[in-house]
């Protein structure tokens, strides 16, 4: 009688121990799988952002030289430079021969560039800015009227008021706060850290056409890209892409 309790007992217990089992199963396929979706969108989004960074860099390279370069790290390197020249001098434009390493470059540098650059290599962002406007009251004498005249001025306009003929008095100063939205760029330099694939770590294939007149930048992925996860699970990624002539593959 004993043994029987005891067997029911094992039994009841291995039951158990199989369905919390089963449970941690359960919620392993659901979550696991849903975490992999997600990590491959991610690298997919990195590597495509890395693709049009290159893309951009070679359009910006055509700009200042009217070629395109195959070799990126260079191209990288030149649109730098010329946009670090700017910062160090606004009026750094036209044709100019730049000196980059033991290099010099016969570059052409619109105006714009900078903002240009700035706007492409950047994150639109947003910000509210508390702004404190004064209002300054001043007595004019109006010729028109043929008298004295009230009239509201911004602070800054006051110095001119002060000049002319005509000012008498400054009677008051008014001041309110206001909050307004600015809009601007978080920008960034590219680096040669963009020009190899997240997963493979190979360099992007930049192809340039046969009359130099466009280029395009590719994933250096050519099969599924798979990598073991969890015994059972796979991290999958198919060829993320390419831009040519400014067409993009996954639009």
């Amino acid at each position: 009688m004993e043994k029987n309790i005891k067997k029911r007992q094992i039994r009841s217990d291995l039951l158990e121990l199989i369905i919390v089992l089963s449970l941690i199963f359960m919620i392993i396929t659901i979550y696991v799988p849903k975490a992999i979706w997600e990590e491959e969108s991610i690298v997919e989004n990195e590597s495509r952002f890395n693709i049009q960074n290159i893309y951009d860099v070679e359009m910006f390279y055509n700009t200042l030289t009217d070629t395109f370069s195959a070799d990126a790290a260079w191209a990288i390197d030149l649109v730098n430079a010329v946009r670090d020249s700017l910062y160090a001098d606004s009026t750094y434009l036209d044709k100019r021969v730049l000196t980059l390493g033991d290099m010099e470059v016969a570059v052409d540098i619109p105006k714009g560039y900078d903002v240009e650059f700035d706007t492409t290599f950047g994150f639109p962002q947003t910000r509210r800015d508390t702004i404190i406007d004064t209002t300054n009251i001043i007595v004019m004498y109006s010729d028109d009227l043929g008298r004295n005249d009230t009239i509201f001025i911004q602070h800054k306009d006051l110095d001119k008021y002060e000049l002319d003929s005509n000012f008498i008095d400054l009677v008051g100063t008014e001041t309110k706060m206001r909050t307004e939205l600015v809009n601007y760029y978080d920008s960034y330099q590219p680096s040669r850290s963009m020009l190899n694939c997240p997963l493979t770590k190979k360099p992007y294939k930049i192809t340039i056409s046969d009359k130099n007149s466009s280029v395009r930048v590719a994933s250096p992925i050519t099969d599924v890209y798979k990598e073991r996860r969890y015994l059972i699970f796979s991290f999958k990624a198919h060829n993320h892409g390419y831009i040519n002539d400014g067409v993009r593959s996954w639009d």
